[in-house]
C-alpha cells in the first residue's frame, strides 16, 4: 500500500526552530526540519572488498573505496542537492587522505575533519558471500573512536537545520557516546538544529546485553529515527510489528520503520505511510539503509509528503544496491521526478533499472 492514512491524534508538530506547521493540512505536510545545511557526523573508514561474485579468500586483488554510515549519507545528500559538511577524524595516513578526498569529491563539505596524528584510519574488510555480506572491522582505537562532545562546538553546527547521528558512533567508545548523549539532550523543541538518528545497530561493536537499552533510550531522543524492521525485532524482540516499534519509539517526530525489500512505514504524530520498496537487483546491500536515509531526509527537507520522502528513499537506497561499494550513481533528475509522480499502481510494477 501506498499513500498516507489518518494516524492517532498528537500535540501540533513544531520545528526544531519553533516554526509552527500545525496550519499545513496534515494529509500531505509532515513535520519537518527547516531548510539549511546539513552536517553528519561519524566515522568513516577504508573498506576493501572482492569483485563479485568471489569471496574474500577467493579473490585475487581488493577494490578500495570508503565506507561510513555518516559519510554515505552527506554524499548522496550532496548528490539530490543539499548543503552538506561532514564531521570527523581520520589518521595522517594515507587511508586517511584517501577518505577525507573521496568525500570530498562526492560535493561534501570536509573543512571539520580532523587529522590526528597518533591514531589510525578505521579500516573494514567485506567478505561476500551465500548468505550475506560479512564484515570485519579493524577500527579500535581508530582516530574516529577519540571524538568527543566537543565536536559540536564545531561552527558549521551552529548554522546547521539537521544533524544527522547513528548508533555507530555511541559504540565506539565512551567519549564518542558522550558525544551523542550531548547531541541529544537538549529536548527537540529547544534545539538550534533538528536531530535525526539511524539505529544503526552493529552487534560486533557492542558489548554482550548493552546495545537495547542504550539505543532506545537514544533513538527515543531524536526528532528522526530510521530503523529496520528485522534489527528491532533482533534488538527489542522477535516478534514485533511496524506498529509495535512506534509503541516502543514515541517520541520522535518521524519514524521510519524500514522493512527490508519489502517497504518502509513512515509514522508521524498524524499520519502513518506505507510506500513498497522498488525491484531491485542487488549486487552488495551493505551501504543501502544509508542511501534510504538520504533520500527520504532530502524528500522532507525539500517539503514533500511522507509518499514521495519515501519512494525518494527507495529511489537512492537502490543506487546503492546496484554497486560494491557503498555509494552508487543516482538516476538522472528527470528519471527521479518520473518516478516520483507516478500512480501508486504503477510505482508497485516500476523496476528500478
Amino acid at each position: 500500500m501506498t499513500g498516507v492514512r489518518p494516524g492517532p491524534g498528537g500535540n501540533d508538530d513544531t520545528s526544531a526552530s519553533g516554526r509552527d506547521n500545525a496550519a499545513d493540512d496534515p494529509a500531505t505536510s509532515p513535520w519537518r526540519p527547516p531548510r539549511g545545511p546539513v552536517v553528519c557526523l561519524g566515522e568513516t573508514m577504508a573498506a576493501m572488498a572482492p569483485a563479485p561474485p568471489h569471496s574474500l579468500d577467493g579473490t585475487e586483488s581488493l577494490l578500495v573505496s570508503v565506507a561510513g554510515a555518516e559519510s554515505n549519507v552527506a554524499m548522496y545528500l550532496a548528490d539530490l542537492g543539499l548543503p552538506v559538511s561532514w564531521l570527523s577524524a581520520v589518521g595522517d595516513d594515507a587511508l586517511g587522505w584517501r577518505v577525507r578526498t573521496a568525500v570530498e569529491r562526492a560535493g561534501v563539505d570536509v573543512s571539520g575533519v580532523r587529522t590526528d596524528p597518533a591514531r589510525p584510519t578505521g579500516l573494514l574488510l567485506k567478505d561476500p558471500g551465500a548468505a550475506g555480506t560479512r564484515v570485519h572491522y579493524y577500527r579500535r582505537d581508530s582516530a574516529a573512536s577519540a571524538l568527543g562532545p566537543d565536536v559540536l562546538d564545531d561552527e558549521r553546527l551552529g548554522g546547521a537545520a539537521l544533524l544527522h547521528l547513528t548508533g555507530v558512533t555511541p559504540a565506539l567508545s565512551p567519549s564518542c557516546r558522550a558525544l551523542v548523549e550531548r547531541a541529544l539532550d537538549t529536548p527537540p523543541g529547544r534545539r538550534a538544529h533538528a536531530v535525526s538518528f539511524d539505529v544503526n545497530h552493529r552487534p560486533a561493536l557492542w558489548p554482550p546485553d548493552t546495545a537495547a537499552q542504550v539505543l532506545r533510550d537514544l533513538a527515543d531522543r531524536a526528532d528522526i529515527v530510521f530503523v529496520g524492521l528485522d534489527e528491532a525485532q533482533g534488538l527489542w524482540g522477535a516478534g514485533l510489528t511496524e506498529a509495535d516499534v512506534r509503541g516502543l519509539l514515541s517520541r520522535p517526530r518521524v519514524l521510519v520503520v524500514k522493512d527490508g525489500g519489502r517497504g518502509a512505514t513512515a509514522f508521524t504524530e498524524r499520519d502513518v505511510c506505507t510506500v513498497p520498496a522498488l525491484a531491485t537487483e542487488v549486487v552488495e546491500p551493505v551501504g543501502a539503509g544509508d542511501a534510504f536515509a538520504a533520500g527520504f531526509l532530502a524528500g522532507l527537507w525539500r517539503g514533500t509528503d511522507l509518499t514521495r520522502a519515501l519512494r525518494l528513499g527507495h529511489i537512492t537506497a537502490a543506487s546503492a544496491l546496484k554497486v560494491v561499494g557503498d555509494h552508487g550513481p543516482l538516476p538522472d533528475e528527470g528519471t527521479v521526478g518520473a518516478m516520483l509522480a507516478l500512480a501508486e499502481q504503477d510505482w508497485c510494477q516500476a523496476p528500478m533499472s
